[in-house]
This record gives C-alpha cells, structure tokens and sequence, in this order.
C-alpha cells in the first residue's frame, strides 16, 4: 500500500511539473522542470511496477538537481532550499524499508539488501553535504570594516541642541539622527535593559483605515519627552520615569478616505522673546491628519491662542479642492528661523483632482504666512492673496526637510503628481520637480538649486527621506555635504550649497516603450554611491518549495520587465525596485566625525498594471485607491493594479534576503559591509527566528559611542549594531511592531535610548501603543 500511495504522488508531482515545466518553456525559461516531472512521472511507474530501478532513475534526478541547482545559483542555502527541498525528502523516503523493501522483494535476503538503493543514498548524501556546506557561507554578504579613524574632530552637528537632547526628527536640524553621547559601547550594549515602558492608550480601532501606523520619534528637551500618536494625540513624559505629564487629543475622529493614519512627529520651539515660565515660553506644535496645526504649551498642553486661529492654522486654506481625508502633513513641520514650515501629504492615485503640494513658511509667533513655494508655480513666494489657490496636484513633500540656517537653505524632498503610473501632459514645472531635493531660500522661498532623482517619473519613486546634512573632508577642504536616499536605491551625495555632485553621478540608457500617448526618459541618473539591486532573472525566483518557485517563474516571464524603471504596461510590469523602496522615511543615520553612514537597504519587487479606464469597476469597498490593490486614479484615462510581487503562497517571488543592514564610507561611496538583517519569527506560521533578512520601514540612530540602533525590520525587535562592521551586539523583544526611529538622550549623566512599538498597518506588523526605554544597570 505504502509504495501505491508513493506512486500515486509521484504521478501528481510529475504531472504538475510537466505541465508547469512545458509552460515555462514556451516562455522561454528553464527546461528543468519539463525533466524533472519525466523523472518522477518514470519513477512513479516503475513503483507501479515495484521495480527496484525507481531508485536509480530518482537517484539521477536527485544528482541532476544538485547539478542545476549549483550551476544556476551556487552555494546559497536560501536558493537551494526550494529546488530540492521537495525532492531530497522524498528521496529520504524512498529510502525507507516500506518502499525499499517492498521493490523486487521475492525473499528476505532481497529484502534486507541495500544494492539497489545505493545510488540514491549517496545521492541523497551529496545533497545533505552541499546543503550544510551551503550553510556555513552567506554569498550574498560583503565584510569589511569602515575606518575609525575621526575625520573632524568638532562637527558640525547643526543648530544648538544640548549633546543629552534630541529636539528635532533627525535630532537636529541636519538630520544626522547622531547622538553624541558615548556611554553605550559596542563592549557594554549586550547589557542594556529596559528603564521604564509607557502605553498612551491610543490604539488601533476595527473602523481605522489599514495603514494605521505608529511611526514616531519621541523628542527629547531637558527632562521631557514629547511624542505624538496614530490619531495625533499629544504627550509629554517624564524622560527619567515615562510618566504622563499632560496628553492632548485634537479629536480628528475617522475618515475613511484618508490613506494614512499616524504621526511621525511634533516639534518643539522655544521663544526667545519670552521669559522662562511665561505661558508659551516653549511650545510644541502637533500636526493633524485633518488638516490642522496646532500650537501648544510645552509645559502642560495648553494651545498657545496667540497662534493663527486661536492656536490652530488651518492646512486647508488655498487649497483648489475640499481637503477633508485628501491632504494633511504627517510629518512635523521644521522650525527655522523664526518660522515654521509646512510640506504635506496628498492621497496617491485616488484622483487627479489633489490638493497642491506647496511648502509655506509661516511665523512661527503668529502663525502669519511669510511665503509659500508651489512647485506648479515656483518663481512666485510672496503670500497667496485671499481668494487664490495653489497650483493642484503639484508634486508634494511628504516627508521631512532639512535646514541649514547658516547658508539660509531649505532642504525639501518633493514626490510625484497624481498618478503616479502616468506622466502624459504634465507641465513643464511637474517634469522638473517631480521625484527630487530641492533647496529654498529660508527667508523668501525662492528656488535656489533643485537635483533631480528620477526623470518622468512613472514609479512612484518619491524622495522619501529627510536630507541629511553634514560636512564631508575632500582634497580640496571640508565640502558642506547633503546625503538624500532614494527609494530607487541611489545615495546622492551633493554640495549642499549649489546641488553639484561631490560624488559623481551619471546619466545612463533605461528602458522604453510607454503606452501610447506616453513617453519614457532615454537616460536616468545613478550616482557612484548606490543601492541598486542587480537585475532579477527566473533564476532569482523563490519559494518555499519547488511548486510556488515555478509558478513565480512562469509569472517573472509574464511579466514586462527590463530592469530598473521598466514602464507599467496593460499586460503587467514588473518594478524592481518596487514603490517601497530600497530607502523610505527612515532615511539613514550619519557619524559626522568619521564621516560615515549606516542604513537599512530594502527590496521588494512589485507590479504593476495598468487598467483602461472603461475596465474600471464602479467604486465599492477597497476599490477607492491605496498603496496595493486597485489604485483607480479618478479623472485619469487609467487606473493601476499595483502590489508586491508574490507567490501564491503569499512570499515574494524573489529570493532573499529582502532586507540588510549596511556600512558605507561618505568620502568614497564604497558600501564597506551588508548583512542580512531581521528574521521571519513574526511572518511565518512557525515562529521560527531563521535570519533570512527581511524588509522593513523605520530608520536607524548612530551613537558617537559606535554603535547603531535600529528597529524597523517585519520581526518585533530592537537591535544594536557595532558601526564599524556591521556586526549585531544585542536584541530586545519588542511588544508590538517597531517601525518607527529609535533616539538616544542622556539625563543625569545616564544614557537612553527609545523605541516606539505600535506597528504599520501596510506591513502587517502587530498594532500596539508602546513608548519603551532602555538604559545600562
């Protein structure tokens, strides 16, 4: 009976991967699995037959996998894995006395002999032994070191923030996310533990929309912490204990069309003009995700009512169309210079009819505003008159800008016109802005340099970091430096005075063929420091076995793909890297002294597909438009089907690791060392910590200390990482998903370091209201 059942799965599996085998060949990939269903389609017959050659015909399939397996991958266990995963197991069974036993067996001397099987028993060997040794390596790892040595001595860190404070996003206003402090060492970090751990109490709700997400970083003002939650609550903390001192709920209710709901961050001023302990002395300013900023007191949560409308500026004010759910800023404003500036967040690919993407200074005191740059309408910055509107659907700035208050500059990461996927008539103005850094005048607005990242940008490849600023040391003198990651993978690395590259940067040959009425560009820009994934081929498809890695095959070779920014198509484009990015709002994490970088490179392949707008089903639940599923791009002549590229399992198709962490040298673009970072203990059916390196969003943090924090990663932890080689010095278990950016503060004398665990919605990560800190004993 034992070796009829085995036969019977043998046919299966054989006619499974003949067909699929005979598939993909036709589309031009791999005759392997046309071979190998032949193979188990004879095996199964002669166990039909109980003949004792089954074996010798699986061992030769087993030898012949290795063999391919080899040759089109090499040694790593993460490849290997699928292709003969199956097959080595079934082999293992082969070998077993009911199946062996049973074949030719006419006496029990037949039966206790191994003759037969032989073959496949060494075979079977071979591959345990190159599956072990495949273990022992990581290919697609790079080691090295980067240099301890400092190279400036006393940098310039940007603005005038105590070492033992974080009072902005990035700490400062460069946006290093570097803390001086040194009193957490690579030697002592394994001994960190937790301080004190505070829940707000704002949770995720069963009517919130799905990316609801807690993307904070707390700040940090001599012995306060200041944060913001998912539904925009404010709350200050004692930073020696997490107690609450005061919390305040601007009440943004629920809407449905909003596409995100969560906070990154508040910012914090205070007034010179008043006295300490005056009313508003310091303030913090919240924003909202309908559309408001408000201004409060820092000491106990008050709103400052000599601030625009009685302590509330209204976001909405010049905007083309109703804003309620289509615009609000979930990034805290920068305060520069006496004033307070705004960028916002427009709902992708929901319709043509967005709200302008413009930037607006106002007086930090009054809330007046001091001038407004639309990228639709750019040598124009004096105030909007009163009854105007702003260019719509001009590219936005979603995320965080930098300053520099001593050159007077602006540094502002600008995203694309809605739709993303579709780039016929767009003004001139949208050709130029879209998808690049552009650096303002602080004091009137006016335009003075943009660089541009992507050129007819088709992909959603947003500039999603905040600028990082510093000083990088060249042979001709120290360079005033700006670091702008990229979804697409390239690291800019520019005089951050005019734009030019101090690492070049070329422009090189993309792919063509836009839909009709469409165009691409014949070059894109790729600068010498970069990320960039090499191409995906069907040898890179992945899966937990044989069957869904064929099946991923068979769709790689479906698709429209040519490598980086291959155009969305009617029939289905692949998009490598894919709207998530290889960096996002995390951005990087800089050493100003060593003149270094840490970050956390990502990737996930995507499609996208694009639907004539006749084929468009009528608007319904989930149909409105997100950042996976069907965007439906109203007003557009097309809608987009877009998401990660998946097997039918729900894995990517491409192999990992899908997410690292990396060391890289500012001076020379040389990427010193990438690991594999995070585990799949939080995404698998068994909680199983196998480190495959998985994606992630957030940011990391660098200590003077030499040591890196970050969380992030789809796996619930908190790691600490050793700068200079990329090794990782300790984990802590986090209670909910930590995709936020970890900050370091000290307060008397003892080092901190925080982390907020709340979870993303889009990545499925475990929701939760976590403000956790760790310190030494």
């Amino acid at each position: 009976m034992a070796i009829t059942l085995t036969a019977l799965v043998f046919l299966l599996i054989g006619a499974a991967l003949g067909a699929g085998g005979v598939w993909l060949a036709v589309l031009g990939g791999s005759w392997y699995y046309i071979l190998a269903g032949l193979a188990f389609l004879i095996t199964s017959y002669l166990l039909f037959r109980k003949r004792a050659s089954a074996l010798l015909v699986y061992a030769i399939l087993v030898i012949g996998t290795l063999g391919w397996a080899i040759w089109e991958i090499g040694f790593d266990w993460w490849q290997l894995a699928p292709r003969g995963g199956v097959i080595i197991l079934l082999g293992l069974w082969l070998l077993t006395p009911w199946i062996r036993r049973g074949l030719n067996a006419s006496d029990d001397a037949q039966r206790a002999s191994w003759g037969p099987a032989v073959p496949l028993l060494f075979a079977v060997l071979a591959a345990l032994f190159v599956a072990g040794y495949s273990m022992m390596g990581d290919p697609k790892q790079i080691t090295g070191e980067l240099s301890e040595e400092v190279i400036a001595t006393e940098p310039d860190l940007g603005g005038n923030v105590p070492a033992d404070d974080w009072h902005q996003y990035g700490r400062t206003p460069y946006g290093q996310r570097y803390s001086p402090l040194k009193e957490i060492t690579p030697d002592n970090v394994d001994s960190l533990q937790v301080a004190w751990t505070y829940q707000t109490g704002d949770v995720k709700l069963p009517d919130d929309i799905g990316e609801t997400t807690y993307q904070v970083t707390p700040l940090k003002v001599r012995d306060t912490l200041y944060i913001c939650t998912p539904h925009n609550w404010a709350i200050a903390l004692d930073a020696a204990t997490g107690k609450e001192k005061w919390k305040f709920d601007p009440n943004v209710g629920l809407n449905p069309d909003r596409q995100h709901q969560t906070c990154r961050g508040v910012s914090y001023y205070a007034d010179p003009a008043l006295q300490p302990g005056q009313p508003c002395a310091e303030r913090v300013y919240l924003p909202t995700s309908d559309a408001r900023l408000i201004a409060l007191d820092a000491a106990n949560g008050q709103i400052c009512p000599s601030f625009a409308d009685k302590g509330t500026l209204h976001l909405e004010k010049g905007m083309p169309y109703d804003p309620a759910g289509y615009y609000y800023s979930t990034s805290p404003p920068v305060v520069a210079a006496g004033k307070i500036i705004v960028g916002g967040a427009v709902n992708d690919n929901y319709s043509i009819h967005e709200q302008s993407g413009v930037i607006r200074a106002y007086d930090i005191n009054t809330g007046a505003l001091i001038w407004n740059w639309d990228s639709g309408n750019p040598d124009v910055t004096t105030p909007l008159p009163e009854g105007q509107t702003y260019t719509h659907n001009s590219p936005n700035s979603w995320s965080v800008s930098s300053v520099d208050e001593k050159l007077g500059l602006l540094y502002v990461p600008l995203g694309n016109q809605t739709p993303d996927q579709l780039g016929a008539g767009r003004s001139e103005n949208v050709e130029k802005f879209s998808s690049s850094i552009v650096a303002l005048d602080l004091n009137s607005g006016q335009l003075r340099w943009v660089r541009q990242t992507v050129h007819h940008d088709l992909w959603d490849m947003d500039v999603p970091a905040q600028p990082t600023l510093l000083d990088i040391n060249t042979a001709t003198g120290a360079i005033p430096a700006l670091v702008g990651p990229t979804k697409q993978g390239d690291i800019y690395v520019l005089d951050r005075r005019t734009g030019e590259p101090i690492l070049p940067v070329e422009e090189v040959p993309a792919p063509t063929g836009a839909i009709e009425g469409d165009h691409t560009a014949a070059t894109q820009p790729v600068s010498a420091l970069n990320f960039i994934p090499q191409r995906l081929t069907g040898k890179d498809m992945w899966g937990v076995s044989m069957f869904d890695q064929l099946a991923c095959r068979i769709e790689f070779l479906k698709l429209r793909y040519e490598g980086r920014y291959t155009p969305p198509s009617l029939l289905g484009s692949l998009i490598y890297p894919g709207n998530f990015g290889v960096f996002n709002w995390g951005g990087i994490a800089v050493d100003p002294g060593r003149q270094i970088m840490f970050g956390m490179p990502t990737y996930l392949a995507f499609t996208s597909k694009l639907v004539p707008r006749a084929d468009v089903p009528p608007p319904g639940d989930n149909t409105k438009g997100s950042e996976q599923g069907l965007n439906r791009n109203e007003g557009a002549p097309y809608a987009v089907i877009m998401g990660p590229f998946v097997s039918p399992l729900g894995l990517p198709c491409q192999a990992p690791p899908w997410g690292y962490v990396a060391g890289a040298d500012l001076r020379t673009g040389k990427i010193t060392w990438k690991h594999r970072n995070g585990t799949v203990r939080d995404s698998s059916p068994l909680p199983l910590p196998f480190k495959v390196g998985v994606p992630g969003i957030g940011g990391p943090m660098i200590t003077a200390g030499g040591v890196a924090f970050l969380g992030a990663a789809v796996d619930d932890y908190l790691r600490a990482y050793d700068v200079t080689n990329g090794n990782q010095l300790w984990e802590a278990r986090l209670p909910a998903g930590g995709q936020s950016t970890p900050m370091s503060f000290a307060l008397n004398g003892k080092q901190y370091v925080v982390m907020v665990a709340g979870g993303h919605g889009s990545v499925g990560t475990k929701p939760g209201d976590y403000v956790i800190a760790y310190t030494l004993p």
